[in-house]
């Protein structure tokens, strides 16, 4: 069999959604965005009121969360799955700095994680999916055919964030934007549960000064290599 799985991994806002999205659609493969099951998830527990002045009442949201139910839905007009959480379109929700502030600390609880790295793990049962997240090839897929490590500097990525939310309607302050960025390395980097780290067998990928065209076509350039290997080795 030829499809494979592609694991995109890295720190916050490097662009994986977006290269994901679009080599999955390249390859006719399915597209998983696991950043936005954390994120429904964290939006759920901002409802639910189990986030008061950025502390999170655990104890609250594990009794909740069998409550939350996480889907995608295909939109074929933006060419990609929607988030929906329990039957709701949350996909614009789940991108503000309200839920970008929160969605580290709701990563870290184990709980949260087993219950959405199980969800991933069916998703990706058949092969020919790309998957972007932090833990992808080293917890929910370590035999992915082909792990990419996606990088960038802090401020880069802080200021592809802040242009993103400026467009969106959002007032934010830039240093807001990159002190959340930082935070969030940190938070990923160091949680006892599956924390950010790169996968022995990943490709580094360092997108500072790459634009989406050149790092598609790279990343794309990667993917056609495995799938020729595994169609010879068939």
């Amino acid at each position: 069999m030829s499809k494979i799985i592609i694991a995109i991994d890295g720190y916050s806002s490097t662009g994986k959604s977006t290269i994901a999205k679009e080599l999955a659609k390249a390859l006719n493969y399915v597209y998983v965005d696991t950043g936005a099951m954390y994120r429904a998830i964290t939006l759920f527990a901002l409802e639910q009121n189990c986030i008061v002045d950025h502390e999170i009442d655990v104890k609250k949201l594990l009794g909740v969360l069998p409550m939350a139910k996480l889907r995608f839905q295909y939109n074929k007009d933006l060419g990609y799955s929607e988030m929906f959480l329990n039957e709701k379109n949350v996909e614009k929700e789940i991108r503000s700095m309200r839920v970008s502030k929160e969605v580290s600390k709701i990563s870290v609880i184990p709980e949260v994680r087993k219950k959405l790295v199980s969800m991933q793990r069916e998703m990706g049962d058949k092969e020919g999916v790309v998957m972007d997240g932090r833990d992808i090839g080293t917890v929910v897929f370590p035999n992915a055919e082909l792990k990419i490590f996606m990088t960038a500097s802090p401020d880069i990525r802080a200021s592809r964030r802040y242009k993103e939310l400026i467009s969106r309607g959002e007032n934010v302050a830039y240093e807001e934007v990159l002190k959340n960025v930082r935070e969030r390395d940190y938070i990923d980097s160091h949680r006892a549960s599956s924390p950010l780290v790169r996968a022995k067998d990943a490709i580094i990928f360092d997108n500072s000064d790459m634009g989406l065209k050149e790092q598609f076509e790279r990343i794309y350039y990667y993917a056609l290599k495995v799938i020729d290997k595994q169609k010879k080795n068939a």
